[in-house]
């Protein structure tokens, strides 16, 4: 059973913010530092891309394990209204799927980056990341 009232509840998951997150300030600010340019929640791109790069034709999306269902420990199942949540983080990531493959149809590169990978090793996910979009934009040039 839920420990809080119904309002306190929405109160509370209202707060939860969906874009300009942490995460995703700490990744543009470090590509910032780092020479890449980019664009943030462009609207008219399939699934609003976190960060999009447009020179390196590559959109980034910075997920929440919680949320978009990523396969580890953050990724937990709340412990009331189960079938609610199991039916709400089904509806995410089928969304995700179909917005990663519009994005591809429409010739961009997609990547995604792990909530629990960036607080894991994040000089080491920022360096690969980097490395991909330098080597997309190499082949995509020729």
């Amino acid at each position: 059973m839920d420990t809080m009232t119904k309002e306190q509840r929405h109160r509370n998951m209202s707060h939860i913010k969906s874009k300009n997150t942490s995460l995703e300030i700490l990744v543009r600010k470090r590509l910032f530092h780092d020479g890449f340019r980019y664009r943030i929640n462009v609207s008219n791109l399939p699934g609003k891309p976190d960060i999009v790069l447009p020179k390196y034709h590559t959109v980034i999306f910075v997920n929440g394990c919680f949320w978009h269902r990523h396969n580890c420990k953050l990724a937990t199942m709340p412990k009331t209204h189960t079938d609610f949540w199991q039916r709400k983080f089904e509806q995410n990531v089928k969304n995700d799927l179909a917005n990663h493959k519009k994005l591809r149809n429409l010739g961009w590169h997609v990547i995604i980056l792990w909530e629990c990978e960036i607080k894991e090793d994040f000089e080491q996910l920022i360096k690969m990341t980097e490395n991909e979009m330098k080597q997309y934009y190499m082949i995509d040039s020729l």
